[in-house]
C-alpha cells in the first residue's frame, strides 16, 4: 500500500474549485471565508489554507484549478501541502479520478540520498479504492525505481533477483538461462549482444496463473546499459543509457499489477537481460548471426542491439501459442521524434486489439498511439549476405523499420503489440516527476482487465 494514501474517514478537507465557477461559488460562502480568500489573493495564487480561529490548526484547504476534469489536477499537491492527512471533497468518481495523480506526484527516488521528510497524505473512505490505487502506484513506482537505479546496481543479475522475488511474492515460477547456457538452449542473439560484458547475459522467465487460462506473454528489452558496442555512442548519447532496460522495467511492473489484481490469465514474462559493452569479444558490424527462429541477421550497427535480444525472446514467446504477445522496449529515437517523449507509440498486427488498446488508454488517462507497420519499408532491411539486416539503409521511418524487423519473429496468426517507449520524463509535470517513468502499462492492464474479467 502506498504510504501517501490510507483507509480512513477523517482528514483535513481538501476542496477544488474551477476558475470558471469561482465568482458564483464565492457568493455561496460565509462572509468571513470570502474575506479570507480575498485577502490571501486566492484568485491569483490558486491555493488557500484556512485555519481554525480558536485552535490555529489547519481546518480546510481550497485549490483553484482550470478544469475539474483534469486527471492530474492534484499531481503536485503532495509536495506543496503542509505535512498532514487530507481528504478530497467530492463524489467517489472524482476522488478516484484525482487520487492517483496525487500519489504518483509524491514519488521521489531517494535510494542514494537522505530519505525525504514526511509528506501530505490522503485519507480515503473506500477501502477497495485504496487497495486498487495502491496496486497501480506500486507498479508504476516499481518501474520508476528500476529505471532510475544506476546501471552498476541494475545489471542482468539484479533484474534476475527482482523477477525471482516477484515470483516468490505471488507464487509464480521463475527460471533463467545464463551465459553459455544461452548457446546451449539456442538463444544466440541474446548471448552475442551480452557476451562482451563481465555481467553475464541472461534470459529471465516468469510464469504465473492457472495453466488452462488464456495466455498473455510479456517481453521486455533488458539492455541494462548500452554503450553502443563497437559502434560506440557519443558521451551525450550514453549519459542516460541506464534507462535502456526500461522495456524490462515496464513488463515487470505490469506483471506485478496483473498478479496483484489476480487477473484470470496465464502470464508469462520474458526478459532478455544484457549489457552491450565493448571488449575483445564484442560482436562486430558485418557479423552474421543465426537467430533462434533460424533467420540469419547481418549486423549493420551494434547500437541496434535491442531488436537483436528481443528477436530470440519473441521466438521463444511463440512456443506456447499465446493469445497475445506484448513487448515493451526503449527501441528507437525515431519514435520520440515522431511522437515526442511523453506519448508512447505502439505497433500491432491486429486492428481490433490496437483500437481497444487506444480506447483503454484514453479511458484511464494513459494515452498510447498506434503507428503503422508499413510493409513497403521491409525492403530497407535487405542484406546481401543474410536473410535480413538489423538496421535499415536509411534513418527515415526508423521506428517502423525496427518494428518490421521484430515482426519477422512473430507468427502472423498471433496477436502482437510492440511498444516503443521513452521510459523517462525529460520534464517534471504534475504527477510525473522527471526521471524514470512508466508509459502505457495502465492502458495495457485496463485492456486486459476489460477483455478477461
Amino acid at each position: 500500500m502506498s504510504s501517501l494514501i490510507r483507509h480512513s474517514s477523517t482528514g483535513i478537507p481538501l476542496s477544488f474549485i474551477a476558475k470558471a465557477d469561482l465568482s458564483t461559488w464565492l457568493t455561496e460562502q460565509p462572509q468571513a471565508l470570502q474575506n479570507w480568500l480575498t485577502n490571501c489573493d486566492f484568485k491569483n495564487k490558486g491555493m488557500a489554507l484556512v485555519a481554525n480561529n480558536e485552535t490555529g490548526s489547519l481546518e480546510h484547504v481550497y485549490c483553484l484549478v482550470n478544469d475539474l476534469q483534469d486527471y492530474w489536477l492534484a499531481g503536485d499537491l503532495s509536495t506543496k501541502l503542509p505535512a498532514g492527512c487530507y481528504q478530497i471533497q467530492g463524489d467517489e468518481k472524482f476522488v478516484e479520478q484525482v487520487t492517483l495523480g496525487f500519489v504518483l506526484g509524491g514519488y521521489e527516488f531517494s535510494e542514494y540520498k537522505e530519505k525525504p521528510s514526511p509528506r501530505a497524505t490522503l485519507a480515503i473512505k473506500d477501502e477497495s479504492l485504496v487497495k486498487r490505487l495502491s496496486q497501480y502506484a506500486s507498479a508504476i513506482n516499481l518501474v520508476r525505481d528500476l529505471v532510475n537505479t544506476p546501471a552498476a546496481d541494475m545489471m542482468p543479475q539484479h533484474l534476475s533477483q527482482v523477477m525471482a522475488d516477484l515470483a516468490d511474492t505471488f507464487d509464480g515460477e521463475f527460471s533463467e538461462w545464463v551465459g553459455d547456457e544461452l548457446l546451449e538452449q539456442n538463444y544466440p542473439t541474446i548471448h552475442m549482444v551480452g557476451r562482451a560484458s563481465e555481467n553475464k547475459p541472461r534470459l529471465l522467465d516468469l510464469r504465473w496463473g492457472a495453466k488452462d487460462a488464456p495466455q498473455i506473454t510479456l517481453v521486455g528489452k533488458g539492455v541494462c546499459f548500452d554503450s553502443g558496442g563497437l559502434d560506440l555512442k557519443p558521451s551525450s548519447g550514453m549519459r542516460n543509457m541506464k534507462k535502456d532496460m526500461g522495456g524490462a522495467a515496464h513488463v515487470i511492473g505490469l506483471a506485478q499489477l496483473i498478479m496483484a489484481a489476480n487477473l484470470p490469465i496465464r502470464l508469462r514474462v520474458l526478459v532478455p537481460a544484457v549489457e552491450n559493452a565493448v571488449s575483445r569479444n564484442a560482436f562486430r558490424p558485418g557479423d552474421v548471426i543465426k537467430t533462434r527462429k533460424g533467420i540469419t541477421v547481418e549486423i549493420d550497427n551494434t547500437d541496434a542491439e535491442g531488436r537483436l535480444v528481443l528477436c530470440d525472446a519473441l521466438a521463444e514467446a511463440q512456443n506456447d501459442n499465446p493469445d497475445l504477445i506484448v513487448d515493451f522496449a526503449t527501441l528507437t529515437g525515431a519514435c520520440r521524434v515522431a511522437l515526442g517523449t511523453e506519448l508512447p507509440g505502439f505497433f500491432a498486427n491486429n486492428r481490433e486489439v490496437a483500437n481497444k488498446l487506444m480506447d483503454a488508454g484514453e479511458s484511464c488517462h494513459d494515452p498510447v498511439w498506434q503507428l503503422p507497420l508499413f510493409d513497403q519499408y521491409k525492403a530497407l532491411l535487405k542484406s546481401d549476405v543474410a536473410d535480413i539486416a538489423n538496421c535499415a539503409s536509411t534513418p527515415f521511418g526508423g521506428a517502423i523499420t525496427a518494428a518490421l524487423y521484430l515482426k519477422e519473429f512473430v507468427e502472423p496468426s498471433t496477436p502482437w503489440v510492440h511498444f516503443d517507449v521513452m521510459a523517462w520524463n525529460l520534464r517534471a509535470l504534475p504527477g510525473r516527476p522527471a526521471g524514470g517513468e512508466a508509459l502505457g502499462i495502465r492502458a495495457v492492464f485496463n485492456y486486459l482487465q476489460d477483455r478477461f474479467q
